[in-house]
C-alpha cells in the first residue's frame, strides 16, 4: 500500500520510526516531513497531508503532532479526507469499518512506538463495511448546513 507519513517537530522522531517500519513492512511511504525537530506548525504538514490523499497520489496518510489534535483538524479541512484519532487498536479499526477513514492521527506525546505500530496494523488491516455507513460516510464530504 502507499501511504503518505507526516508530523510536526514534537512527532519527528515518531514518524521516521514508523516511516522505516511501514517500509519493512512492504508499503511504499511518501515522508512528507519535517526532516528535523525544528519547530514548525502542524497545519502545514496536515494540510501537506490531506492535498496527498485527496489527490490518489497515496491510498492512505498517517497523521502525527504532540497531541494528533492538532494535525487530525487540519487535514478534515479538507473534504476528501477523513482523519481519525486514535490511541488504540479498537479505535483504529473502528474509523475504518464505520467511517472509511484514509487517515489516522496519533499523538506523539500520548502514543509508544508500539501502541502506535499496533494502531497502524488495525487501520491498514480493517476494511470499510459499507452497507448502513455508506450513506453517513457520503455525508461527511457533502454537508448540508
Amino acid at each position: 500500500m502507499k501511504i503518505a507519513i507526516a508530523s510536526d517537530h514534537a512527532a519527528v522522531d515518531l514518524k521516521a520510526e514508523l516511516a522505516d517500519w511501514l517500509r519493512a513492512e512492504g508499503h511504499a511511504v511518501d515522508d512528507l516531513g519535517p526532516a528535523t525537530a525544528d519547530r514548525v506548525d502542524y497545519p502545514d504538514y496536515g494540510y501537506k497531508l490531506a492535498k496527498a490523499v485527496a489527490s490518489g497520489a497515496v491510498e492512505r496518510g498517517v497523521a502525527l503532532c504532540g497531541s494528533g489534535i492538532g494535525i487530525s483538524i487540519a487535514v478534515n479541512r479538507n473534504p476528501a479526507c477523513r482523519c481519525a484519532l486514535a490511541g488504540e487498536p479498537l479505535s483504529a479499526a473502528l474509523s475504518r469499518e464505520h467511517n472509511d477513514a484514509n487517515v489516522l492521527a496519533m499523538g506523539a506525546r500520548l502514543i509508544g512506538v508500539d501502541m502506535a505500530k499496533a494502531c497502524i496494523t488495525a487501520f491498514l488491516s480493517t476494511e470499510f463495511g459499507g452497507g448502513r455507513h455508506g450513506p453517513r460516510v457520503d455525508k461527511l464530504s457533502k454537508p448540508s448546513l
